[in-house]
């Protein structure tokens, strides 16, 4: 089972997404919250799987109860948000989210990526990805971060996050780059393991904050 705390402070918004999630035969909602304070003490206590967290909420946001839950290692984090909340979603990211959904997302999308957090993936929706570093990496394309951070990878490494920095899924970089499944698996895995990086959100920001991808390219 896949225990889930819903983080919203609009209960009508808890109640949609526990009827959702609760349908599943493999999810279980363990715990709701309104604020962010609420749901670092859940997800402290009942040590769920994956935080469902809205981000503007009262007492504590989402944004900051995110980072204490995954510096606190309790648990995966996937953050729903709507357009207007870009630079919030942006810093979720940074402070370790495992990825953001519209809140407008169909159903059956919030299942299969809640699912896909809870397996140790990420959730990268390419149109957003780019709407946000768009905006907030920066559109003059100057890198953020150090470019010497990605000499470790090797050419083929570099073009393999490139296409993760596009959103792109395993089989679809697969398909680009004229490789089996199995072989970007490989590349994607040592990416990861040479940059640090716990998932493929990261290294979506990495990329585009050493410049390696740009907004309107990317």
């Amino acid at each position: 089972m896949i225990r889930v705390v819903v983080v919203d402070d609009q209960e009508l918004m808890r109640v949609g997404f526990r009827m959702v999630l609760g349908a599943q035969a493999d999810i279980d909602v363990v715990g709701e919250a309104g604020d962010g304070a609420q749901a670092i003490e859940l997800a402290s206590r009942l040590r769920p799987d994956v935080v469902l967290m809205d981000v503007r909420m009262p007492v504590l946001d989402g944004v900051e109860a995110t980072k204490r839950i995954v510096a606190a290692g309790t648990a995966r984090v996937l953050v729903m948000t709507t357009f207007d909340l870009d630079e919030y979603v942006y810093a979720a990211l940074q402070g370790g989210a495992s990825g953001f959904l519209l809140k407008d997302t169909q159903p059956d999308h919030l299942v299969s990526a809640l699912r896909a957090v809870a397996s140790g993936d990420a959730v990268v929706s390419p149109s957003v990805t780019r709407r946000l570093l768009d905006r907030f990496v920066g559109t003059g394309g100057a890198p953020m971060r150090d470019t010497a951070e990605l000499d470790v990878l090797t050419d083929r490494e570099r073009e393999v996050l490139v296409l993760i920095a596009k959103g792109m899924s395993n089989l679809e970089i697969a398909e680009a780059l004229f490789l089996s499944e199995a072989t970007v698996k490989t590349h994607v895995g040592r990416i990861l393991a040479k940059l640090d990086l716990r998932d493929r959100v990261q290294a979506v920001v990495l990329a585009y904050e050493t410049g390696l991808a740009r907004p309107g390219l990317a």
